[in-house]
């Protein structure tokens, strides 16, 4: 399951991620984190240390290597330096999965221990000096949508993603790469305004969308996020203590959060369970080529001086038993 957690700046949205991301390791389900925001608070919220989460490899520095390993043996890229961060995989490529080893992982994927099971960690990277004033978010998230385009993940294994602040994801396809999105909403007209226009650009994509209140102190706050949000609120996540105590820097057992909480955890857990079923391989496969056709005629085709719609696979859909026997054999 490819799962993403949004929301505005200060929602919470990297605190509720990090607990998603202990609830499932702690139930024993294999987990991949992606910290795809750039001020890359998802470590820490994982119980890194700064120093820890500093030294963490980024994605972006390793892409040339990425590329060459999931570009495989496809004979529709000439070489690595032909792809682009929404190259769509097709025969010959290189898939990933959730459960191996593979170099990618070897070259960008950290353990992370938890107090109740561990998880492996990716991280973009946040800006570097070279960065500033000539680089946006989005050159950094790129590898993010790349290896989510190449990834064959099952039922009961889960990648969860928590993402940039606000709607910037929208700027690249990434935002369609996943089988269900957890909004994160305070309950305040600025927490609300970032739900409706995710809503409003998500709509002719098919993105599953629920909406996770946060910070919700009492009736009335709970009252304004059902107004607002409608049948897509699923839950509400209370005050909480154990949270607190966290963002302080202690590291409180799992089992300790507030019971109302943990329950919150788990039915995020079935409602991203029950996406599964509603998964369309073809949909997932012909979105990623639409994106990519965009971005190869805004800027794909002059960078790499071809037209990168040639690298479009026609007859290849990821998820299908196709595709996991090509990506097994490349």
């Amino acid at each position: 399951m490819k799962i993403a957690f949004v929301g505005k700046g200060g929602s919470g949205k990297t605190t509720l991620s990090s607990l998603f991301i202990r609830h499932l390791a702690a139930a024993g389900r294999p987990v991949i984190a992606v910290d795809a925001d750039i001020n890359q608070h998802l470590g820490p919220a994982l119980g890194l240390t700064d120093d820890q989460a500093a030294s963490l490899p980024s994605l972006g520095a390793h892409l040339p290597q990425i590329k060459d390993y999931l570009r495989g043996e496809n004979p529709l890229i000439g070489s690595a330096d032909q792809m682009i961060k929404t190259t769509p995989p097709g025969r010959g490529s290189r898939l990933l999965r959730i459960v191996e080893e593979n170099p990618v992982y070897a070259a960008c994927a950290r353990p992370v221990a938890l107090d109740e099971g561990s998880v492996r960690l990716l991280v973009t990277g946040a800006f570097t000096e070279a960065d500033l004033g000539v680089a946006c978010y989005h050159s950094k998230v790129g590898a993010v949508e790349l290896l989510l385009n190449h990834l064959v993940d099952g039922r009961d294994e889960y990648v969860v993603t928590d993402m940039t602040a606000g709607s910037d994801s929208f700027a690249s396809g990434l935002f369609t790469r996943f089988d269900l999105t957890f909004l994160v909403a305070e309950p305040t007209r600025k927490g609300i305004s970032v739900y409706r226009q995710y809503k409003e650009y998500a709509r002719d994509f098919g993105v599953a969308l629920r909406v996770i209140g946060n910070k919700v102190q009492g009736p009335d706050d709970l009252a304004f996020l059902r107004r607002e949000a409608g049948d897509d609120l699923l839950a509400a996540f209370g005050h909480s203590e154990w949270v607190r105590r966290l963002e302080q820097g202690a590291e409180p057992p799992l089992r300790t959060l507030e019971p109302a909480n943990r329950a919150v955890l788990e039915l995020l857990r079935h409602e991203a369970d029950a996406a599964h079923d509603r998964r369309d391989p073809q949909r997932y496969t012909r979105q990623a080529v639409q994106f990519h056709l965009r971005n190869a005629e805004s800027w794909g085709n002059a960078k790499a001086g071809i037209d990168l719609a040639t690298q479009v696979d026609e007859e290849f859909v990821l998820g299908s038993d196709r595709a996991a026997t090509a990506g097994a054999h490349a």
